[in-house]
């Protein structure tokens, strides 16, 4: 089932670009998380939201966010993509799709691409907001940011 908004928000760790483990406990409480799922490192649309996020990076962080991007590419595939693209933000690998899985983000119709969903995370860990559009990925930035506005 598909979270919604005030249901709470799963729990994971995940290794970033670096190899480092992300845990969402040691976030949660600390800053609001902007969570964004996308379907593949170095694609059109998802280069352009991934820079669109590093570009809007500084402003989420002074309203006290933090940006978590997420995809089914592996640790090495995450690296070159950031280096290319001086993301300073974490990318983390969900290679076996367990997180995908556990905050239910749909995919296209036919399921043969993964979903692009972004969700706004409370510091009580609770969904505030979500945005889901596949063909919208600049959508996502304006929608995250007009949110953490609010929180």
């Amino acid at each position: 089932m598909a979270l919604q908004i005030n249901d709470t928000c799963p729990a994971f760790k995940l290794p970033n670009q670096f190899g480092e483990i992300i845990d969402s406990a040691q976030l949660i409480g600390t800053k609001i998380l902007v969570v964004y799922f996308y379907p593949k490192d170095d694609t059109p649309g998802c280069t352009k939201e991934a820079c669109s996020f590093r570009d809007a990076y500084e402003e989420f962080k002074d309203l006290g966010c933090e940006v978590v991007g997420i995809s089914s590419d592996s640790i090495a595939d995450h690296k070159k993509f950031a280096d290319k693209h001086r993301l300073s933000f974490n990318l983390l690998a969900d290679t076996e799709k367990e997180v995908r899985k556990a905050f239910a983000v749909p995919g296209n119709l036919f399921g043969l691409i993964p979903g692009r969903v972004t969700y706004i995370i409370d510091l009580n860990g609770k969904v505030r907001g979500m945005y889901n559009s596949l063909t919208n990925p600049l959508g996502h930035i304006e929608q995250a940011l007009e949110l953490v506005k609010t929180l």
